[in-house]
């Protein structure tokens, strides 16, 4: 997964899909993480109004705007329709967290010319990027 940290350098919008404003939720903990590491977070969630701050749509289509990284915090059965939505915004690329894996959408996403990490925490590869000097 050496495209990881080239990704996370060149990206700067995330919408977060399945943020919950609740503290406990590991959606909350990683991505208050992110927006703390300079990344616009944007929230996907019907059931919210503002998260961190931050104005929360209903869906990825609702977003004004470029989306860099669709980040999801949904069970592995709604990744389809998600990665479907990201495909039509033109987002650059789909981030499946940890435990959510779906090969037949990330082959979507990859046919689409969407990046596609699977499986993977951001907050942890994140962490593992080497500083760089010049930032």
């Amino acid at each position: 997964m050496s495209h990881i940290p080239e990704l996370l350098r060149k990206s700067r919008t995330i919408a977060v899909v399945g943020l919950s404003s609740k503290r406990y939720r590991p959606s909350y903990g990683v991505t208050e993480y992110m927006q703390s590491n300079g990344y616009r977070i944007i929230p996907v969630n019907p059931f919210e109004t503002e998260i961190l701050g931050e104005k929360a749509y209903k869906d990825l289509e609702a977003i004004p705007g470029r989306v860099d990284i669709v980040d999801i915090f949904r069970r592995s059965e709604f990744v389809p329709e998600i990665v479907d939505a990201a495909i039509r915004i033109g987002a650059r690329a789909i981030w499946m967290q940890e435990g959510v894996i779906h090969e037949a959408a990330a082959a979507k996403a990859r046919a689409a010319g969407l990046e596609v990490v699977m499986d993977r925490c951001i907050l942890k590869e994140h962490r593992r990027m080497p500083v760089s000097s010049n930032s």
